[in-house]
Parts: C-alpha cells; sequence; structure tokens
C-alpha cells in the first residue's frame, strides 16, 4: 500500500470487526502522519511551547496515554498507580525519552489496541461504561471511538506546532 493512500480507503483491516474498522484506521493514520510529520523535527525543539501551546513531546505521550486509559475503561477496569503517575507526567519534559522513542510507545500502543479491536465481539461495543473518579457513563464504542478521535485531533495540533517550530 502506498504511503499516500489514507487507511480508511485502503480496505478493511483483516479481523478488526466491521463496527471498529474506522476506529482502527483513524489510529493506523495517526501512527504513519506523526512518523512523517516528525521525520526530521530538530530534537531540541520536542517540549518547546510555541504561543503558549502544547509541546510535541506532550502531544506523543497524550496521546498515547489517552488511548491506554480508554482500552482500560473499555475494558471495565480502573485506572493503575501507573496509570495515573504517567497522567500526571505527560507534559513534563525532563528526563523524557526522545521522539523516536515516543512515536515507538504510541506505535506499541496503537499495536495493541488493534489486537483489543480484534478480540471485542460486536455483541458488547454498546454495553456500558464508566471513566474516570466520577464515573461518566460511555460505551464500549464510544470509548474506543474517543481514542481514535481524540488521537486525530492531537495530531492535528502536531502538525501545527511542528509548522510553528520548524519555521522559527
Amino acid at each position: 500500500m502506498p504511503t499516500t493512500q489514507e487507511y480508511w480507503l485502503s480496505g478493511a483491516i483483516l479481523d478488526v470487526p466491521a463496527l471498529l474498522q474506522p476506529a482502527a484506521h483513524a489510529l493506523l493514520q495517526s501512527v504513519r502522519e506523526i512518523k512523517t510529520y516528525l521525520a526530521d523535527f530538530p530534537e531540541d525543539k520536542l517540549w518547546e511551547n510555541p504561543f503558549g501551546r502544547a509541546s510535541i513531546g506532550f502531544h506523543l505521550r497524550h496521546i498515547t496515554g489517552v488511548l491506554d486509559r480508554m482500552l482500560t475503561y473499555a475494558d471495565n477496569k480502573g485506572l493503575t498507580e501507573e496509570q495515573f503517575h504517567f497522567l500526571k507526567n505527560e507534559g513534563n519534559g525532563e528526563s523524557a525519552p526522545w521522539s523516536q522513542q515516543l512515536i515507538a510507545d504510541f506505535e506499541k500502543k496503537v499495536n495493541q489496541a488493534l489486537e483489543y479491536f480484534k478480540n471485542t465481539p460486536e455483541s458488547i461495543l454498546t454495553e456500558k461504561r464508566f471513566v474516570g473518579r466520577k464515573k461518566l457513563p460511555s460505551t464500549v464504542i464510544g470509548l474506543l471511538f474517543h481514542a481514535a478521535e481524540h488521537s486525530q485531533r492531537h495530531v492535528g495540533q502536531l502538525l501545527v506546532t511542528v509548522s510553528a517550530l520548524k519555521n522559527q
């Protein structure tokens, strides 16, 4: 498949239920776009906050963390102390990994999500799930779609930030 072909135009992903295909496509597209946008990005700008906006490093950590948390909630579990620690430190650039490690972490989490999708029967997609300490209502499909659309939203923000920082 040529890298210019968007995933949603590339056909079904093997073993992913039909109703989760759009979410799987969006997550794979996010990985591809991040790799493209950051191909020659200067490491010394990874944690800069241009115009008071979030850094590239934050976006990369945040989408990985949100995907992890949405999968946990979809699995009807609460967050662990490790997940709370990760959440608290998403924007912390001190002793942070370099961009290629952050990209690899997100890609690994996307691959875990795809495996989760493959093992999720369509019959449970409308089951209720709850988010956070306030136990806000959602469903399995709602959580999985939020993880995908949220990733795409942050990839768009990341692109703008990359463009701003490269042109400084």
